[in-house]
């Protein structure tokens, strides 16, 4: 095999997966960070969203990626309101309760998609698209909106944690929650604000991932591990780290059916948690979160 088939075959596949993944695990991160517990209805709600992207497009007749502000919108939405209604009375209690509550959240979610939608495989578009060339790189169209928006939404979220009021004061939450609220910080609305963001990033990694695959009720769930070991391997709390373990993720599972069957692939994201827990518990980029 040569460097070009490599790159085609491989490289290319599993950096646009990378950056599905690492647009859930940025959510999660922050979640994490902010609210100290992870998210077990992460996955669902990224199917949430990609399924809301498709009834806008089927409704309207645009684009995915011109559906895809108001799936993120609508799942922000859904997001602040599962807070709201089930975790918000939760916060006082041990994390575990929330955790636990969080998967109950996931099968909820889930049961709804497949009343609305149905179980059976959807598309975005249908027919073949056919990848384009560039100095021998076989490239879709698609697979390079999906890394430049991530790229886009990944620099957006750095820049407002980095230079906003809010942004900040998230900053301030996930750094010393304690000494957060005895400046003034409010606390509802930095917790709303997170799951503002949180879920709008689900959306987008529902959306593109049903841009480039297909869209089925159980995709959320089957790309949780790997959107949890992308977080725990770039280290838990960073955003930078949560894109690092993203790319790094989606390309180990594409490299891994080079020796192993195409069967295990997906096993290789709980291979690489395992080894990071034993190994580097912190992850590659430990230090300050956020």
């Amino acid at each position: 095999m040569d460097m070009l088939e490599l790159l085609n075959f491989y490289i290319i596949p599993g950096l646009v997966l990378g950056s599905i993944y690492a647009l859930g695990a940025v959510g999660i991160t922050l979640a994490f960070a902010i609210l100290r517990y992870a998210h077990l209805a992460h996955g669902d709600l990224a199917t949430l969203g990609a399924f809301i992207a498709l009834a806008i497009v089927q409704a309207s007749g645009m684009s995915p990626l011109a559906a895809l502000p108001f799936a993120m919108i609508a799942t922000a939405v859904v997001a602040v309101g599962i807070d709201k209604g089930f975790y918000e009375h939760l916060r006082e209690r041990p994390k575990i309760i929330t955790v636990m509550a969080s998967l109950g959240i996931a099968l909820m979610v889930r049961a709804v998609v497949q009343v609305v939608w149905g179980v059976d495989a959807e598309s975005y578009v249908r027919g073949i698209v056919r990848p384009e060339t560039y100095w021998g790189l076989r490239i879709k169209d698609r697979e390079i909106w999906t890394v430049v928006f991530m790229i886009v939404l990944v620099g957006a979220l750095h820049l407002f944690l980095a230079r906003s009021k809010w942004g900040k004061a998230m900053r301030a939450m996930s750094d010393n929650p304690s000494l957060a609220l005895l400046s003034g910080i409010d606390n509802r609305k930095v917790v709303m604000l997170t799951w503002v963001i949180a879920g709008g990033l689900c959306a987008a990694a529902g959306v593109f991932l049903g841009i480039n695959t297909e869209l089925k009720s159980m995709m959320g769930w089957q790309m949780l591990l790997p959107m949890f070991a992308a977080a725990i391997l770039g280290g838990v709390g960073r955003v930078e780290g949560a894109v690092l373990g993203g790319l790094i993720v989606g390309v180990a599972e594409e490299l891994s059916v080079l020796v192993l069957p195409s069967e295990y692939k997906a096993a290789m994201a709980f291979a690489i948690l395992l080894f990071m827990l034993l190994v580097r518990p912190t992850g590659l980029l430990r230090g300050k979160v956020l």
